[in-house]
């Protein structure tokens, strides 16, 4: 019988998107606008702690805020609302997550010709976003005090994905049994390069650690 050649053909679902996430940071790098993706669990405080953020940088930025929800545009308004920088919100019509090309669209809407930080609060969620690139320049996670310190062993991809990691409302920790150590020890065994700071977004407690952490990051990007 004659031999059969075999040709595989199948690649990564994610192969488009992950090309286009790649143009996508060419094509902010060479505008010069660093683009940080943000995600959590609904409720964990990404709006709160954006707020506070972009609050403590925007003396030394012009910043941007991309919105993303599958409904209701309350955080876009509230994010202009209290930091007085240009916020739109994005809809995903039933969505779970942002890849590279809905990112791209809410570039081209919010113009960035003015902008030097642009923030994309990714929709709430520990699992879809994390699959998807967006073309950030760097990925932050959110994980609050009330959701408990094991949430890097059950949503390990989006820890492993991320550059920083904010434990929020540490102001509640009398209310809860949440071990800090036990946690940061499962988030550097997702991801060693990781880097984990401490905050309340209510308080502000913690903010300015991060807001120099992220002047550091922009600043190693630009001369890269």
């Amino acid at each position: 019988m004659k031999k059969i050649r075999t040709i595989v053909v199948n690649r990564s679902a994610y192969a488009d998107n992950d090309a286009e996430a790649s143009l996508l940071r060419s094509y902010l790098k060479d505008r010069g606008v660093f683009l940080v993706n943000v995600m959590s669990s609904p409720g964990a405080g990404k709006t709160t702690t954006l707020i506070k953020l972009i609050n403590a940088l925007k003396d030394s930025y012009r910043i941007g805020v991309l919105e993303a929800d599958i409904d209701s545009d309350v955080d876009a308004i509230n994010v202009a609302k209290e930091t007085n920088v240009k916020s739109i919100q994005l809809h995903t019509s039933g969505m779970c997550h942002l890849d590279a090309g809905m990112t791209k669209k809410g570039l081209d809407e919010i113009d960035i010709s003015d902008l030097d930080l642009l923030f994309l609060e990714n929709v709430g969620n520990l699992v879809c976003p994390a699959e998807f690139d967006t073309g950030a320049c760097m990925d932050i996670v959110i994980l609050s005090i009330p959701e408990g310190d094991d949430k890097p062993l059950k949503y390990p991809l989006v820890f492993s994905k991320c550059d920083l990691v904010l434990i929020n409302k540490i102001d509640t920790i009398k209310f809860f049994n949440f071990d800090f150590k036990k946690c940061e020890e499962m988030i550097k065994y997702r991801n060693p390069n990781s880097t984990v700071i401490k905050i309340s977004a209510l308080t502000g407690e913690g903010i300015n650690q991060v807001r120099d952490y992220l002047k550091n990051k922009i600043d190693s990007w630009r001369k890269s």
